[in-house]
């Protein structure tokens, strides 16, 4: 459910004076996780890499308040739960956009994903969820990257998480991660524990 809430009222208050009248209220912070214990899941449980990693980005947003606020049109918004959009290739050849709920049951997760994203894609339609907040995702799996940095219009103000192809050494295999997300919904202070649960999150999948 979405809910337009009073920002003088909320905790982000002096950010929201601050931030939302920005031209470049955007941040993207940088961080290389460890996806080795991923990856292993991924074979072991037949799981996609990719939907793995999207349901621990939905565990680690579903403990922080922050997660579940949107600044949008001079507005601020309060959802009563998350959603996770990826990208998806489509058989025109093109893109198409899906969001998945985000469910704290891994299998359930994964079903959803498998099911949504073969719809996006048979279809060439995008599968959304306005009831939802959306984190956004992008995996650019063609090649290896350092950073990805997405637009900063201001237009599309949900956190987005963006990597690429994850990097193999030795016995350890580690991605890297962009997390870009709009200062007026949260501070680094937030980021950063989103980002130090979200390694926890990948860390532990194997026992969920």
């Amino acid at each position: 459910m979405k809910q337009e809430i009073d920002p003088k009222t909320s905790s982000r208050a002096e950010a929201f004076e601050l931030w939302m009248k920005s031209p470049m209220p955007m941040v993207t912070l940088v961080k290389t996780f460890d996806v080795t214990r991923l990856v292993r899941t991924s074979k072991r449980r037949r799981h996609k890499f990719n939907a793995l990693l999207c349901w621990c980005i939905g565990r680690a947003a579903c403990g922080i308040e922050e997660m579940y606020l949107l600044p949008e049109q001079g507005k601020l918004f309060k959802y009563d739960r998350l959603g996770v959009n990826v990208i998806v290739d489509n058989v025109q050849g093109g893109i198409s956009n899906c969001d998945v709920p985000f469910s704290p049951d891994l299998e359930q997760f994964c079903r959803d994903y498998d099911a949504l994203t073969h719809q996006a894609a048979t279809s060439c339609r995008n599968i959304t969820d306005a009831e939802a907040m959306i984190v956004g995702t992008s995996a650019v799996v063609g090649t290896q990257l350092d950073c990805i940095v997405n637009q900063y219009t201001g237009i599309f103000n949900n956190p987005f998480l963006a990597w690429g192809r994850y990097r193999r050494r030795w016995f350890k295999t580690t991605l890297t991660v962009s997390l870009q997300f709009h200062h007026a919904q949260m501070d680094g202070r937030q980021a950063a524990l989103f980002l130090e649960r979200l390694q926890e999150a990948i860390k532990t999948t194997d026992r969920s």
